[in-house]
């Protein structure tokens, strides 16, 4: 791997945040800190373009780090290509447009009588459309200064932003904080340490059951059901009956799906999730700047990104391993060996093109993820996943090329559209609240 201009032992790593002011930024500087033997970090570089935020939030990482007696140096910048000089891994966490755009694409949706949502339907899509050509320019700049680094997409929607970076040819693995956030919950109803619950968790990003749930190899599943199920319903926000009915646990996004209409009438008379989100954000900022607090606030929890540093450290840890058994043991200490990420499907699911991308348990190695065998997708789930892979591309598409009439295409073929009506006047609104993103448009 690359060094720094001053050299670095062949251990230690240098880490690059692109989007470093994020406010999720401490909650990942904090799994740094702690999870310190898995991921030996000795220079973290935050990289965004809002000075001031990342005054505040590079202030506190520096904090955390210091407070947990971390070495590592860690600095700011505006320049990504100075950011990224180096770099092993870059983590991308972007949000184009900021919180004003995501509350337009929970918005403007429902005047269809369609969801709006940041990840999923007409929302989804125009954040796909301002995110692809963005990824992909910081894809490329890190590449040509740095072609060995890896790069950790955790930047929604993820399976469709994983999918242009690898269809691109960049060293890339999507990461999703869904899936750990359902091991860390099961573990804690069954009582048992995290790395003893192991997910059979399939599907797309934003689009996944758990069909199983195995402690030491057994399927506990049906018992939890049994005994927590009301607990686990009532997290995902769906009924009880839904989940004894399929036997599985959905995604909470599968609740657009399942509960669409119910779900537009909730929208439309609570505020949008992106209005509360930006309130959090004011408030944590604020926090932020107290030059005493020198740990993530419990207010972060609520901001969404649970263990997102755990699964970060892991996953990276796992891709830059060059230390044989030890770090091996290291990274199964941080929850690490078989991880849900996001990479090409590769037959992994047959019904699916290879170059779809899956979101399903790997093996991650310093060669990329390697998604292990699944069992035959049932129907019922196989033909949703088949519906929205066929829309991601035609929104890849579009992202990549645009135009009016690739717009329309993929709001056709989405589950939660899928009429000619709907998706001309969504395609209309996408494009004007979008404009200033999209220079074809």
């Amino acid at each position: 791997m690359p060094n720094s201009p001053g050299g670095r032992p062949p251990s230690a790593r240098k880490l690059t945040v692109v989007g470093g002011g994020s406010t999720y930024t401490p909650e990942l500087v904090d799994g740094i800190a702690r999870l310190r033997t898995a991921l030996p970090v000795e220079e973290l570089v935050l990289v965004d373009p809002d000075p001031e935020r990342l005054e505040l939030v590079g202030g506190l990482a520096r904090r955390i780090l210091a407070r947990q007696g971390h070495p590592g140096r860690i600095s700011w910048t505006d320049d990504l290509d100075a950011g990224a000089d180096g770099a092993d891994a870059v983590l991308l966490q972007l949000r184009v447009g900021g919180q004003a755009a995501r509350q337009q694409d929970e918005t403007w949706p429902l005047e269809c009588g369609c969801v709006g949502q940041e990840t999923t339907g007409a929302g989804g899509l125009a954040k796909a459309l301002r995110t692809v050509p963005v990824a992909l320019d910081i894809a490329e700049r890190v590449r040509r200064r740095n072609p060995g680094a890896w790069l950790v997409d955790f930047t929604n929607p993820v399976g469709i932003v994983t999918r242009a970076l690898l269809t691109a040819g960049h060293r890339a693995v999507g990461l999703c904080n869904v899936a750990i956030g359902f091991q860390r919950r099961f573990a804690r109803l069954l009582g048992v340490r995290p790395d003893e619950v192991e997910l059979e968790h399939v599907g797309l990003n934003h689009l996944t059951w758990e069909r199983a749930v195995r402690v030491g190899g057994r399927d506990v599943l049906p018992g939890l059901l049994a005994e927590h199920g009301e607990a686990i319903a009532a997290d995902l926000r769906m009924p009880r009956a839904l989940l004894d009915r399929l036997g599985v646990v959905p995604s909470y996004y599968l609740r657009y799906f399942y509960g669409h209409d119910e779900v537009v009438e909730e929208l439309r008379t609570k505020p949008s999730r992106a209005a509360e989100v930006a309130a959090m954000e004011r408030k944590l900022l604020a926090m932020y700047g107290d030059p005493t607090l020198d740990e993530k606030p419990e207010l972060l929890a609520k901001r969404g990104g649970a263990f997102y540093s755990e699964a970060a450290v892991a996953l990276t840890s796992a891709l830059l391993r060059t230390h044989g058994r030890d770090l091996d043991d290291r990274v199964a200490d941080a929850g690490g060996g078989v991880q849900v990420v996001n990479t090409f499907n590769n037959g992994t699911l047959p019904f699916l093109p290879d170059d779809a991308v899956v979101e399903v348990p790997a093996v991650v190695d310093a060669k990329g993820a390697h998604p292990l065998p699944v069992r035959p997708l049932e129907p019922l789930y196989a033909g949703l996943v088949a519906h929205v892979t066929a829309y991601e591309r035609l929104a890849l598409e579009a992202a990549l090329k645009g135009g009016r009439n690739r717009v329309f295409e993929a709001l056709l073929a989405h589950p939660l559209i899928g009429q000619t009506a709907y998706a001309d006047k969504l395609t209309d609104d996408l494009l004007a609240h979008n404009r200033e993103y999209l220079p074809w448009a």
